[in-house]
């Protein structure tokens, strides 16, 4: 159990937050900046992200059980909002619900002050990741799952910072073909991930399809 609990949340939770992908959008919002600043913007988006993820993983159920809402409408939903995304990657398309509106993004504020918004939030921890999180946080039953968990989120968030640190020479290195490759591979996974979180959903909430 909680091999498969590890392989498909790093599945999901990479694919979403996926740092090579997200690399130019780093470099975009942060180009006035030397490299030191840009990794002073990593250290901090870095942080932010498992403030935010590590809060809606704790009380994300609860808050759901505050409206109404169960795990399996999440599924049904977040597994649609999830399916766009990766459809979105494999089409070369954005996101807007995580990377903002062309009019969101004309209000970007300056670099310096980039890593909570529009980096850590909505960019890197959006609906997506909020979903992915809370759903599988809910699988969690057992302290060893715990830790699983917990190591899974640290690992990718620190892939995030590893990346983000060394944006520059990274920029330098990667092909437009590699990240775009990345893209669509990440794009494809994650839209099986949300078949899968959709279907679980509807099993649940109308077991005749079952």
């Amino acid at each position: 159990m909680e091999s498969t609990l590890a392989v498909g949340f790093f599945g999901a939770l990479f694919a979403i937050m996926n740092p090579v992908t997200n690399l130019p959008v780093f470099l975009s919002v942060t180009q006035n900046l030397s490299a030191s600043d840009q990794r002073k913007v990593a250290v901090k988006t870095s942080l932010y992200c498992l403030i935010l993820g590590g809060a809606f993983a704790a009380v994300g159920s609860q808050a759901l059980g505050l409206f109404g809402i169960t795990v399996d409408h999440l599924r049904v939903a977040g597994g649609l909002v999830v399916l766009m995304i990766g459809l979105n990657m494999l089409n070369g398309n954005e996101s807007s619900s995580h990377h903002g509106t062309d009019d969101e993004k004309e209000d970007y504020p300056a670099a310096e002050t980039v890593a909570f918004y529009p980096l850590a939030f909505p960019i890197l921890v959006g609906p997506g990741t909020i979903t992915t999180l809370i759903l599988y946080a809910h699988h969690v039953k057992k302290p060893v799952e715990a830790v699983v968990f917990a190591g899974v989120f640290l690992g990718v968030v620190a892939l995030l910072l590893v990346t983000f640190w060394n944006a520059a020479w990274l920029s330098e290195r990667l092909s437009g073909n590699a990240r775009v490759i990345m893209s669509r591979f990440m794009g494809m996974i994650l839209s099986a991930i949300a078949i899968s979180m959709i279907a679980d959903g509807l099993k649940a909430l109308l077991p005749g399809l079952a």
